[in-house]
């Protein structure tokens, strides 16, 4: 099934089936024409020689520069040429696709100018699978994300290089094979491409998706360890999480009362300790923050995907033209940092859990998990690596919304540095799955020792697909294969929630997505 765009309609869930399932996505026709009646005001503006930035001007400090109608198409040129100068490794390819769709569904909506068919060429190159390679460095998040974006429209115009059918390759050879003619900008068009802040929400869209997956994951992951520590149940008694009030607490011990409900190896208190460790005790006090902040980034990435960007924006309707700051990014460098910071605390408290998994003073079980301690190390390295991760996040997780320089002669004084935020956040999201893949496969090790047949039904569901990627540690071996193995795991399974998803769509929140 196929996504009609209307400049309104994208929300994280059809945004994941065009990124993941490549669904075909086609514009919608009735806001089509609101389209041509704003490139219909720009084409008057260029004829009559009105001023107006970005049109019939030059940009930033060059806002005082008239250009003559003559010239307006290699001022389009000239700006995505001078402007395509990012830097370093490229965003992965599916924030690029994100980036492509994002860009087409802010000029759908009518208020930019182009012609219809640069937004068809940005649909024809996502349907295609061609994706601008796009370096992620040279963003300052503000006046639009306009180094990166101007990486993606060279691939509308047959040049640069794209990812295509696995390899990189040039932007006209990909375009050539496709029938995809190139397009030649004209007035306000490269602006209107780069205005916006599209490389932010794209890879913010990315790195939330994949984070709200580990959340999930982290709490199934965190049931097998309370197995493994035969850890008390009363913390998650549903009165205790009412009488503070937060929903999102709540729905965390609720999923764990359910995960845990037909095992033999928890306990009540008293039966062996009166308390567990905070790491144990408070999975639905921390683990339910990290969802209060996944839903504040869901809330503003599913408006930011809708938003209109550009500057200077045209409301056909009132007759205006009018110059804002709609590009500027600090809604979402805030909700980047936000993110980050979220999903760095549930690797720390992920790792607090490794150390009681492995550390024979603070458990029962062999130390470190070894099979002959002493001759073998076990697990004591993975908690290092663990723990080597958590403080990197720490580094990561410093808000890059906080900073701000000035540029173009400080006409744009003060920036949001959101990009900036949004590849930290990312970075972030994958250290955290490599210590939960980290802390999942120690607390396999550790329910062996207690007995698999004592085992919750979901929780040994979810270890006898985990042992099929990474086996028992019956000998030392090379652990940075199993961790590797078990995050690849962990990033492209489906099955690990969905295999319990008919008597837990309540539990799991399902009714309410």
């Amino acid at each position: 099934m196929g996504l009609t765009l209307k400049g309104n309609n994208l929300t994280l869930k059809n945004v994941e089936k065009v990124l993941y399932e490549f669904c075909f996505v086609e514009a919608c026709d009735e806001s089509m024409k609101a389209v041509k009646k704003s490139r219909a005001e720009v084409e008057r503006i260029v004829s009559e020689e009105e001023v107006v930035y970005g049109i019939t001007t030059g940009f930033g400090k060059f806002s005082d520069v008239f250009i003559a109608g003559k010239d307006v198409e290699e001022l389009q040129l000239n700006l995505i040429h001078s402007h395509a100068c990012g830097i370093g490794e490229p965003f992965p390819e599916v924030v690029s696709r994100a980036m492509l769709l994002l860009r087409a569904n802010a000029l759908i909506k009518g208020f930019s100018g182009v012609r219809p068919i640069v937004i068809e060429t940005l649909l024809d190159l996502l349907n295609a699978k061609i994706h601008p390679v796009i370096p992620q460095q040279g963003s300052l998040g503000a006046s639009g994300d306009l180094a990166p974006l101007s990486h993606l429209v060279l691939g509308l115009l047959g040049e640069g290089k794209v990812f295509y059918r696995g390899e990189i390759v040039d932007a006209k050879d990909a375009l050539a094979m496709e029938g995809i003619s190139p397009i030649t900008l004209t007035a306000k068009e490269g602006l209107a491409l780069i205005n916006g802040t599209q490389a932010m929400t794209a890879m913010g869209i990315v790195s939330f998706i994949e984070a709200e997956k580990l959340a999930y994951q982290s709490e199934l992951i965190a049931a097998m360890t309370i197995e493994g520590l035969q850890g008390i149940i009363d913390a998650f008694t549903d009165e205790i999480h009412q009488a503070r009030g937060y929903v999102e607490q709540i729905q965390v011990a609720e999923r764990i009362r359910e995960y845990l409900k037909t095992s033999k190896l928890i306990t009540i208190q008293g039966e062996i300790r009166v308390q567990d460790a905070y790491s144990l005790r408070c999975i639905p006090q921390v683990h339910g923050a990290v969802w209060q902040a996944l839903n504040y980034v869901k809330e503003k990435l599913e408006i930011e995907m809708n938003a209109a960007t550009d500057n200077p924006l045209i409301f056909t309707k009132q007759g205006k033209i009018v110059s804002g700051g709609n590009f500027h990014g600090q809604p979402i460098a805030f909700a980047m940092d936000f993110l980050g910071i979220a999903m760095a605390e549930l690797a720390n408290i992920s790792e607090r859990r490794i150390e009681r998994l492995v550390n024979p003073q603070l458990n029962d079980l062999p130390p470190f998990l070894s099979p002959q301690p002493g001759l073998q190390s076990g697990a004591m390295i993975m908690q290092y690596a663990a723990a080597s991760l958590v403080s990197e996040n720490k580094t990561l997780a410093h808000p890059a919304s906080v900073d701000s320089i000035p540029s173009s002669a400080n006409q744009e004084d003060h920036v949001s540095m959101g990009t900036i935020g949004s590849r930290h956040a990312y970075q972030i999201v994958t250290n955290v799955r490599n210590v939960l893949a980290i802390e999942a496969i120690c607390a396999m090790q550790a329910v062996e020792y207690r007995g698999v047949s004592k085992m919750s039904d979901i929780t040994r569901s979810m270890y006898e697909k985990g042992r099929k990627h990474v086996p028992s540690i019956i000998k030392d071996r090379i652990f940075s294969t199993d961790i590797h193995t078990m995050s690849e795991w962990l990033k492209s399974e489906k099955e690990l929630l969905s295999s319990h998803k008919d008597n837990m769509k309540q539990v799991l929140g399902e009714e309410s997505k």
